[in-house]
């Protein structure tokens, strides 16, 4: 779709009046902190997986992503988990379209382009945006697309397919981590993208400091392929810094999960000389410390299991010298309304107590550096409350497979904004 002229100028003065006229560089890390211009970078940031889809010239929204973009940055927010990777065919059910690689090996230039438009865009408004490869989980082919592709059996989904297993998909998907033609297949992926040339900057993704980090996937879990697993987060973050030397790299764990079946090793999934920071990821309500239902007694239980988890993953970070992020948290609407005007009483309560958390553990010099919430819908509306997403829908903050306005922050959602912002500005204190 196209943007207009009055967009282009309104985007143009928003610039001018926030300032941004000097360059950025790229982030680094130095004793367990990330740096920028020589001073240390913390962020509360956000999910904002499907920024290449709205940045497609045909078949995004161009003059969308401009204003969500303006808005994101004058709440304070300058820090994007973005998906730089996405698998078709575009007929499976439950996953986010037009794909990025909707045949094995043959590339949408349309999404391409829309990957380098948000990061032109990004740069314009010192934003940065760690870029996540892959998936363990369907929404956008990821892994199991990979395993389909050369073995050419059935994916087993997970919910909301009739009759799906959890348990088998994850089964099904770590079979990715020793299949070597499947691996390749990625592998080719990440070298297509992180030497990737912008068509709109002529700059080399891997020369761009827009680019804060390049993730292996989106929530990788080692199941019952531990050993396999490790060997892989070590060659393919080997790989990435074999192509791209400024860029750091990060492998997009959950953490130490509530539950033992995900096969996740904290420290030996981060142990690899390529690996540069930690990331874990909270949901209370997916867990089940949180009932929507008795928000009351399960609230104050979730903060104080949020909180434990933080802290523990804290104590792995400092044990592997690394900085860490939380890089996923949310919570459900009030009494788990999915309606666009329900209330949100409990979403702020939470979102204030993790951004206070994040604030004071970075304050007292802890490894913890920033987060990202889950996530910003924006301008996006469901087309009705708890729908499953499908092609021609808007992209909102929950991904394909799951109730559309779980998780979602709406642009109109004031006072978790009011929240957001709030949280920004004490953020960008901390020294």
């Amino acid at each position: 779709m196209k943007f207009t002229l009055l967009g282009l100028t309104t985007s143009y003065l928003f610039l001018l009046t926030m300032g941004i006229t000097s360059a950025q560089s790229f982030i680094k890390i130095n004793n367990q902190k990330f740096i920028k211009n020589n001073r240390p970078y913390y962020f509360i940031g956000t999910n904002f997986w499907y920024g290449m889809n709205l940045g497609a010239e045909k078949s995004g929204d161009r003059a969308r992503l401009i204003r969500e973009l303006d808005h994101l940055k004058s709440l304070g927010i300058n820090n994007l988990r973005i998906m730089a990777g996405s698998e078709g065919p575009d007929t499976e059910p439950w996953r986010m379209t037009p794909s990025l690689q909707p045949e094995l090996g043959i590339y949408n230039k349309d999404l391409l382009q829309g990957l380098d438009f948000l990061l032109d865009e990004m740069r314009k408004r010192q934003m940065y945006a760690v870029l996540c490869l892959n998936n363990f989980w369907p929404w956008s082919g990821g892994m199991a697309q990979y395993v389909n592709w050369y073995e050419n059996s059935d994916i087993p989904y997970p919910p909301p397919a009739e009759g799906g297993s959890w348990s088998k998909y994850q089964f099904y998907t770590a079979r990715f981590y020793k299949d070597k033609n499947a691996i390749e297949a990625f592998n080719k992926h990440i070298k297509k993208i992180v030497g990737r040339v912008n068509s709109y900057t002529k700059t080399a993704y891997k020369d761009d400091p827009t680019i804060m980090a390049w993730q292996l996937a989106n929530e990788p879990r080692g199941i019952l392929s531990k050993k396999a697993f490790n060997k892989w987060i070590d060659k393919t973050a080997g790989l990435i810094k074999s192509l791209d030397k400024n860029h750091l790299v990060t492998v997009g764990s959950e953490g130490k999960t509530h539950t033992t079946f995900s096969g996740n090793q904290v420290k030996k999934n981060h142990n690899s000389k390529h690996v540069d920071y930690m990331t874990i990821h909270v949901w209370a309500q997916n867990w089940e410390w949180f009932n929507p239902e008795k928000a009351d007694e399960t609230l104050i239980l979730s903060k104080d299991k949020a909180e434990k988890y933080i802290k523990r993953h804290i104590e792995f970070a400092k044990k592997l010298k690394m900085p860490l992020v939380l890089e996923e948290f949310g919570i459900s609407r009030d009494l788990d309304d999915h309606a666009t005007e329900a209330p949100v009483t409990v979403r702020d309560e939470y979102y204030e107590f993790i951004f206070s958390k994040v604030i004071e553990l970075a304050k007292e010099g802890t490894p913890l550096a920033g987060c990202n919430f889950w996530a910003w819908a924006g301008e996006g509306r469901p087309s009705t409350p708890k729908a499953i997403w499908k092609n021609g829908d808007d992209f909102i903050g929950d991904p394909p497979h799951e109730y559309q306005g779980w998780y979602s922050v709406y642009n109109t959602d004031k006072s978790t904004i009011d929240v957001i912002k709030a949280a920004t500005e004490k953020i960008n204190q901390v020294k």
